[in-house]
């Protein structure tokens, strides 16, 4: 799994993950939290990386992060991991397997082939986004969620990148970028807020949001090395 990884890739991943322990343990964090978090970590790094793997590590964070945010009425959060995230691990895993790299292709490590929207494809992108944000923050708001603006936007674009993501287009990360960016700020508001002791879920995010840049970085080398545009 480590093979071709350069050292600025392994140390982000084990600096991170030991952060993560750390703080859990100086903040007296849950311990469903904490899994959450390092398996969060372990995800998003496999991806940027373009391996298969984290799908695998994905089940587990989608189930623990789902029911910690249903715990603090961010329902939008909760529905988008149990209901959408958890079984389209399944459908990841098998559809980048199928358009799995041969050791020899591989160009940074990647296993799979990265693809690029067209201007066309960023518009039907774009208008998807805005009908479906309307619509979903007006239903989350009917069920008296917390911040359902703000969840219902993270929401909304959190849904797009990850069908951009088993379609393997490097264009996911800027979506990710933003959806890190809001998630971040809907964290902060709601743990202030209500208080609670995961606040390593808080910093995970802020590593996501880390991760989603070099990841976009990683998949346009990728893309590029192949022939894409």
């Amino acid at each position: 799994m480590f093979k071709n990884w350069t050292l600025f890739e392994k140390a982000w991943l084990i600096i991170s993950t030991v952060i993560i322990l750390i703080l859990s343990i100086l903040w007296d964090d849950t311990l469903l939290g904490t899994i959450s978090s390092i398996a969060g970590i372990i995800c998003v790094v496999l991806a940027a990386k373009g391996k298969i793997g984290t799908y695998v590590v994905g089940v587990v964070q989608c189930s623990t992060y789902g029911y910690i945010a249903y715990g603090y009425g961010l329902y939008g959060e909760s529905m988008l991991n149990l209901l959408f995230y958890l079984p389209i691990q399944f459908i990841g895993f098998y559809l980048w397997f199928k358009n799995k790299k041969s050791p020899d292709e591989a160009a940074y490590g990647e296993e799979i082939y990265a693809k690029r929207l067209t201007t066309k494809q960023w518009l039907y992108t774009g208008a998807g986004i805005l009908v479906a944000y309307i619509s979903y923050s007006l239903f989350l708001s009917r069920i008296g969620a917390n911040l359902a603006g703000l969840d219902g936007l993270a929401v909304v674009l959190s849904v797009v990148a990850q069908i951009l993501m088993i379609m393997r287009y490097a264009e996911q990360w800027i979506l990710w970028i933003i959806v890190n960016v809001i998630t971040i700020a809907l964290w902060a508001i709601i743990l202030v807020q209500q208080g609670g002791n995961d606040w390593t879920v808080f910093v995970m995010w802020c590593a996501f949001l880390v991760n989603s840049i070099y990841g976009y970085i990683n998949w346009i080398k990728i893309s590029k090395a192949q022939g894409a545009v």
